[in-house]
């Protein structure tokens, strides 16, 4: 079902494309590929919206908080923003602390009307040109993202893309959950996190990784054993005080990366990935964002589970890299498989 979200300011038309299955709906735009509801029923089989956004397009063009949005080429941050590329120096716009660069901007994805490619009952697949030096990047890149929900109850998100020059390739979405429903942001950090990784990337002052790799041993970065997200949150932890909450990157050895569950409401959502990477944000910088249904979403009122390469891989030649050589074809999946 296609219906009107809004007129952005060239005057083209956003547009909602409803699809269902496994018990889901799923509200997405063409405006930034981005899911602007997901309703998952309770262990009564009342459904809630679990993720936070806006009721309008023109609200997630002004606002820095990515809800539901596609990032890329490049998701999160890149040091000095500029990195080698075959012989080369990719430089990009500097738009994070003065002199990095975050999720690839200014000219965000997020603020792109996407082309819808095929809609059915169950899946939404979108696609994006984007020129050579777009972002700063080299080659014409296309790129394809298919949205599915799978008779198990699962949100299938696949990315696709190819391009004709050595580029960087590394595209996630940006979701915020509350499984105790959008509406509820007082409840996200009560949630119970469980995550098998055994080591993160400490970040410095400007949130871009160290080099270090980690051990979650003894600290509170360590989610082997099931805990509320905000447990340990404010614990005075050199790698909390310095992002004012979670927002790390943790490694992917296995399947699921990581479990989220809402006790009261009884959802469980389980993340798979071929990712190797995971970032995990506790919504530290929301403030008060009037988004849908006029509901207030305070700090800390959402929680990402975002897939990735590492964070700056592209300045870490000892890390898996983005990279993806001309006519290679780019592939990942991430599926967000509920419980309820």
């Amino acid at each position: 079902m296609k219906k009107p979200f809004g007129t952005l300011p060239d005057g083209s038309v956003a547009s909602l494309y409803t699809i269902s299955g496994g018990g889901l709906t799923a509200v997405i735009s063409d405006y930034g590929a981005t899911i602007v509801k997901l309703f998952v029923p309770d262990k009564n089989g009342i459904c809630a919206d679990v993720v936070l956004g806006f009721d309008n397009p023109n609200d997630y063009t002004a606002s820095g908080t990515f809800f539901g949005a596609v990032v890329g080429r490049n998701a999160n941050r890149v040091k000095n923003a500029a990195f080698s590329l075959s012989g080369k120096t990719v430089q990009m716009t500097p738009n994070d602390n003065i002199r990095n660069n975050l999720h690839s901007g200014p000219a965000f994805y997020k603020d792109r009307l996407w082309t819808v490619e095929k809609a059915t009952k169950s899946s939404l697949r979108l696609s994006l040109f984007s020129p050579h030096e777009d972002q700063g990047f080299p080659g014409n890149a296309q790129i394809h993202v298919t949205y599915s929900l799978d008779a198990d109850s699962t949100l299938r998100i696949c990315y696709d893309a190819i391009c004709d020059k050595d580029t960087v390739f590394n595209l996630t979405n940006h979701s915020y959950f509350n499984l105790a429903g959008h509406d509820k942001p007082e409840k996200a950090m009560d949630q119970i996190l469980s995550m098998p990784a055994r080591f993160f990337n400490p970040d410095d002052a400007e949130s871009i990784p160290t080099g270090e790799l980690r051990s979650v041993e003894g600290t509170p970065m360590d989610f082997r054993t099931p805990k509320p997200i905000g447990r340990d949150i404010d614990q005075d932890y050199d790698a909390l005080v310095l992002q004012g909450g979670y927002d790390h990157n943790f490694e992917v050895f296995t399947a699921p990366c990581a479990i989220l569950s809402d006790p009261e409401s009884g959802r469980t959502m389980s993340v798979i990935t071929d990712c190797l990477g995971m970032q995990l944000y506790s919504g530290n910088f929301l403030n008060g964002e009037t988004g849908k249904d006029g509901v207030r979403y305070c700090k800390r009122g959402g929680v990402c589970l975002e897939t990735q390469f590492y964070p700056d891989a592209v300045n870490h030649p000892e890390w898996p890299q983005p990279f993806t050589k001309a006519g290679q074809r780019y592939h990942s999946e991430t599926r967000y498989r509920f419980q309820f």
